[in-house]
Protein backbone atom coordinates (compact mmCIF):
# COMPACT_ATOMS: atom_id res chain seq x y z
CA UNK A 1 0.00 0.00 0.00
CA UNK A 2 3.10 2.43 0.72
CA UNK A 3 3.41 2.45 -3.37
CA UNK A 4 0.29 3.83 -3.76
CA UNK A 5 1.19 6.49 -1.82
CA UNK A 6 3.58 8.02 -4.32
CA UNK A 7 2.64 9.89 -6.41
CA UNK A 8 3.44 8.48 -9.85
CA UNK A 9 2.53 4.88 -8.95
CA UNK A 10 2.17 2.98 -12.06
CA UNK A 11 1.23 -0.88 -12.11
CA UNK A 12 3.54 -1.52 -15.45
CA UNK A 13 6.74 0.21 -14.03
CA UNK A 14 6.66 -1.29 -10.28
CA UNK A 15 8.99 -3.92 -9.46
CA UNK A 16 8.33 -7.53 -10.77
CA UNK A 17 8.15 -8.88 -7.28
CA UNK A 18 5.33 -6.21 -6.50
CA UNK A 19 3.60 -6.84 -9.76
CA UNK A 20 3.52 -10.82 -9.20
CA UNK A 21 1.96 -10.21 -5.59
CA UNK A 22 -0.82 -7.96 -7.70
CA UNK A 23 -1.08 -10.32 -9.93
CA UNK A 24 -1.34 -13.64 -7.65
CA UNK A 25 -4.27 -11.74 -5.96
CA UNK A 26 -6.27 -10.45 -9.29
CA UNK A 27 -5.95 -14.57 -9.93
CA UNK A 28 -7.47 -15.03 -6.47
CA UNK A 29 -10.34 -12.38 -7.36
CA UNK A 30 -10.97 -13.95 -10.71
CA UNK A 31 -11.47 -16.98 -9.03
CA UNK A 32 -14.32 -14.88 -6.81
CA UNK A 33 -16.01 -13.65 -9.60
CA UNK A 34 -15.52 -16.26 -11.78
CA UNK A 35 -17.92 -18.41 -9.01
CA UNK A 36 -20.20 -15.45 -8.56
CA UNK A 37 -20.81 -15.56 -12.28
CA UNK A 38 -21.62 -19.26 -11.98
CA UNK A 39 -23.70 -18.72 -9.61
CA UNK A 40 -25.91 -16.11 -11.49
CA UNK A 41 -26.09 -18.40 -14.42
CA UNK A 42 -26.62 -21.81 -12.29
CA UNK A 43 -28.67 -21.46 -9.39
CA UNK A 44 -30.27 -17.85 -10.13
CA UNK A 45 -30.92 -17.86 -13.66
CA UNK A 46 -30.01 -15.12 -16.42
CA UNK A 47 -33.89 -14.10 -17.25
CA UNK A 48 -36.06 -11.56 -15.35
CA UNK A 49 -38.95 -14.33 -14.28
CA UNK A 50 -35.96 -17.16 -12.70
CA UNK A 51 -35.07 -14.27 -10.78
CA UNK A 52 -37.88 -12.98 -10.22
CA UNK A 53 -38.78 -16.61 -9.08
CA UNK A 54 -35.41 -16.90 -6.62
CA UNK A 55 -36.18 -13.60 -4.54
CA UNK A 56 -40.31 -14.06 -4.95
CA UNK A 57 -40.94 -17.57 -5.13
CA UNK A 58 -43.15 -19.81 -6.39
CA UNK A 59 -45.34 -22.16 -6.64
CA UNK A 60 -45.56 -23.24 -10.21
CA UNK A 61 -43.56 -25.67 -11.68
CA UNK A 62 -41.76 -28.79 -10.46
CA UNK A 63 -40.75 -27.54 -7.55
CA UNK A 64 -41.47 -25.12 -4.92
CA UNK A 65 -39.79 -22.18 -4.28
CA UNK A 66 -39.91 -20.28 -1.06
CA UNK A 67 -39.61 -16.61 -1.18
CA UNK A 68 -36.23 -15.06 0.57
CA UNK A 69 -36.87 -13.90 3.96
CA UNK A 70 -36.09 -9.81 4.62
CA UNK A 71 -33.80 -11.91 7.38
CA UNK A 72 -32.01 -13.83 4.34
CA UNK A 73 -31.81 -11.16 1.88
CA UNK A 74 -29.85 -9.27 4.75
CA UNK A 75 -27.16 -11.65 5.41
CA UNK A 76 -26.26 -11.60 1.41
CA UNK A 77 -26.38 -7.72 1.91
CA UNK A 78 -24.29 -7.78 4.76
CA UNK A 79 -21.70 -10.13 4.01
CA UNK A 80 -21.47 -8.84 0.08
CA UNK A 81 -21.30 -5.25 1.26
CA UNK A 82 -18.02 -5.62 3.11
CA UNK A 83 -16.18 -7.69 1.14
CA UNK A 84 -17.42 -6.45 -2.24
CA UNK A 85 -16.48 -3.08 -1.06
CA UNK A 86 -12.65 -4.33 -0.73
CA UNK A 87 -11.93 -6.25 -3.43
CA UNK A 88 -13.21 -3.51 -5.73
CA UNK A 89 -11.15 -0.68 -3.64
CA UNK A 90 -8.13 -3.19 -4.02
CA UNK A 91 -9.33 -3.39 -7.95
CA UNK A 92 -9.75 0.54 -8.53
CA UNK A 93 -6.48 1.17 -6.97
CA UNK A 94 -4.53 -1.31 -9.40
CA UNK A 95 -6.80 -0.08 -12.40
CA UNK A 96 -5.99 3.70 -11.83
CA UNK A 97 -2.41 3.00 -11.76
CA UNK A 98 -2.54 1.48 -15.44
CA UNK A 99 -1.71 3.43 -18.64
CA UNK A 100 -5.31 3.26 -19.58
CA UNK A 101 -6.53 6.57 -20.46
CA UNK A 102 -8.54 8.93 -18.13
CA UNK A 103 -12.16 8.91 -19.71
CA UNK A 104 -11.57 5.08 -20.04
CA UNK A 105 -10.92 4.57 -16.38
CA UNK A 106 -13.86 6.53 -15.74
CA UNK A 107 -16.50 4.85 -17.71
CA UNK A 108 -15.39 1.59 -16.13
CA UNK A 109 -15.10 2.24 -12.67
CA UNK A 110 -18.24 4.19 -12.79
CA UNK A 111 -19.92 0.79 -14.71
CA UNK A 112 -18.78 -1.78 -11.94
CA UNK A 113 -19.27 0.45 -8.99
CA UNK A 114 -22.89 1.09 -10.12
CA UNK A 115 -23.28 -2.50 -11.00
CA UNK A 116 -21.97 -3.74 -7.44
CA UNK A 117 -24.35 -1.20 -6.01
CA UNK A 118 -26.94 -2.24 -7.75
CA UNK A 119 -26.22 -5.63 -6.96
CA UNK A 120 -27.02 -5.32 -3.43
CA UNK A 121 -29.76 -3.26 -3.96
CA UNK A 122 -31.75 -5.28 -6.54
CA UNK A 123 -32.39 -8.25 -4.88
CA UNK A 124 -34.27 -6.23 -2.32
CA UNK A 125 -36.68 -4.22 -5.13
CA UNK A 126 -37.71 -7.80 -6.55
CA UNK A 127 -38.81 -8.95 -3.34
CA UNK A 128 -40.56 -6.40 -2.06
CA UNK A 129 -41.35 -3.98 -4.89
CA UNK A 130 -41.76 -5.46 -8.31
CA UNK A 131 -40.94 -8.50 -10.30
CA UNK A 132 -40.33 -6.40 -13.17
CA UNK A 133 -37.05 -5.08 -11.10
CA UNK A 134 -35.60 -8.51 -12.27
CA UNK A 135 -34.30 -6.50 -15.38
CA UNK A 136 -32.65 -4.05 -12.87
CA UNK A 137 -30.54 -7.29 -11.60
CA UNK A 138 -29.64 -8.34 -14.69
CA UNK A 139 -28.45 -4.81 -15.65
CA UNK A 140 -26.53 -4.30 -12.38
CA UNK A 141 -24.91 -8.05 -13.17
CA UNK A 142 -23.81 -6.87 -16.76
CA UNK A 143 -22.55 -3.85 -15.35
CA UNK A 144 -20.73 -5.35 -12.54
CA UNK A 145 -19.28 -8.57 -14.42
CA UNK A 146 -17.91 -6.79 -17.62
CA UNK A 147 -15.89 -3.75 -15.02
CA UNK A 148 -14.94 -5.97 -12.74
CA UNK A 149 -13.44 -8.42 -16.18
CA UNK A 150 -12.14 -5.06 -17.23
CA UNK A 151 -10.50 -4.06 -14.21
CA UNK A 152 -9.16 -7.80 -13.69
CA UNK A 153 -7.82 -8.02 -17.73
CA UNK A 154 -5.88 -4.46 -18.05
CA UNK A 155 -4.70 -4.87 -14.61
CA UNK A 156 -3.29 -8.25 -14.71
CA UNK A 157 -2.00 -7.53 -18.49
CA UNK A 158 0.00 -4.17 -16.98
CA UNK A 159 1.16 -6.87 -13.68
CA UNK A 160 2.12 -9.64 -16.51
CA UNK A 161 3.75 -7.48 -19.22
CA UNK A 162 5.20 -4.51 -17.26
CA UNK A 163 8.78 -3.17 -17.61
CA UNK A 164 11.37 -3.74 -15.37
CA UNK A 165 12.66 -0.72 -13.60
CA UNK A 166 16.16 0.14 -14.35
Amino acid sequence: MREFAKGSFSLKRAPRRLRTIYAGFLVLAAVGFATQIGFQIGRIGLTPRAIATFYRGSESGDVLVFPKTAIQLLELTHAHAFTMAVVFLILAHLFVSTSTPQPVKAVVLTAAFAGLVGDLVSPWLVRYGAAACAWLVLLSWAAQDVGILVLLGVSGWECLFGEDPV
